[in-house]
Parts: C-alpha cells; structure tokens; sequence
C-alpha cells in the first residue's frame, strides 16, 4: 500500500496545526501497522513553553501522536463508505513508559499496530524511536464514533 504525505493524512483525520502532528504514514500494510513520522521541530508550538532554554516534547503528544497514527491508519484501510462521517477517540492509554526525552529538531518514528479490533473498538500498540534509540512506548484503545 502507498505511504501518506500530510495532505492524504488531512483526507482522514480532522486534526489541524498545530494539533496535527503526523507528517508521513509509511510502511502501511492495511489495518496492521504502519509506520508514522513527526518532524520534531525547533519551532514546534510547545517549544517555547516546554520547558524554556531546554525543550522536549512533552510525553502526552507522543501518546496523541500515536493516537493520530493509528486513526490514519485505521481510516485508510476501512472502506471510506464504513469511516465516512466518524471521529475515532481514544478511550485507553495503557502502559505509557517515556524512556528518552525527545528533543527539538528530530524525526520520532513511530512504529504502530493494531492489535486487535471488535466492531468499533480497536487496540493498538506503538514504539517510538529517534534512530535506533527507543524514546516510548504504549498501548493504547480507540473507538470509532459518528460525527455530531
């Protein structure tokens, strides 16, 4: 399947800057895993206050990234007349373990997978990492919800 630049991301997910916070979804193999990418930015909107004069991306947008991830993830591989006019929300995060701060001016790869699904209720798991080295990682459960 065909990996997912910013704008595709747009078609599927309802997030806008600067809470959108996927750039790429590559290495999709349909309603598995995928791999997502954030440019880590030293302008990124949490710079400035998080903390100042040493920034990191604070833990709860990793979690929301990989969030993200799997959305696009799961709205991609769904046929769109199934996903059209639903949000997915998350309902669980579990096991959250921050193990590297990530700083500024990186690319966080996300490694995420579905891990199972019953009707509206998918459960995900995810690695982030900056090169080779682990930064966090999680599990997570989502549902999807009709739009108002």
């Amino acid at each position: 399947m065909n990996d997912l630049n910013k704008d595709q991301i747009k078609a599927l997910l309802p997030h806008r800057e600067p809470m959108l916070l996927i750039d790429e979804l590559r290495n999709i193999k349909k309603l598995f895993s995928a791999t997502a990418i954030v440019n880590v930015k030293k302008d990124s909107f949490f710079v400035n206050g998080h903390f100042p004069g040493e920034p990191v991306m604070p833990g709860v947008l990793i979690v929301e990234a990989f969030g993200q991830a799997a959305a696009a993830l799961t709205a991609n591989g769904l046929d769109k007349a199934t996903y059209d006019n639903k949000l997915v929300f998350l309902m669980t995060i579990e096991k959250a373990r921050f193990r590297n701060p990530v700083i500024p001016d990186c690319t966080l790869e996300l490694n995420i997978e579905a891990v199972r699904s019953h009707g509206r209720v998918w459960k995900y798991k995810g690695t982030a990492f900056v090169g080779e080295k682990k930064m966090a990682d999680a599990q997570w459960s989502a549902t999807i919800v009709d739009r108002k």
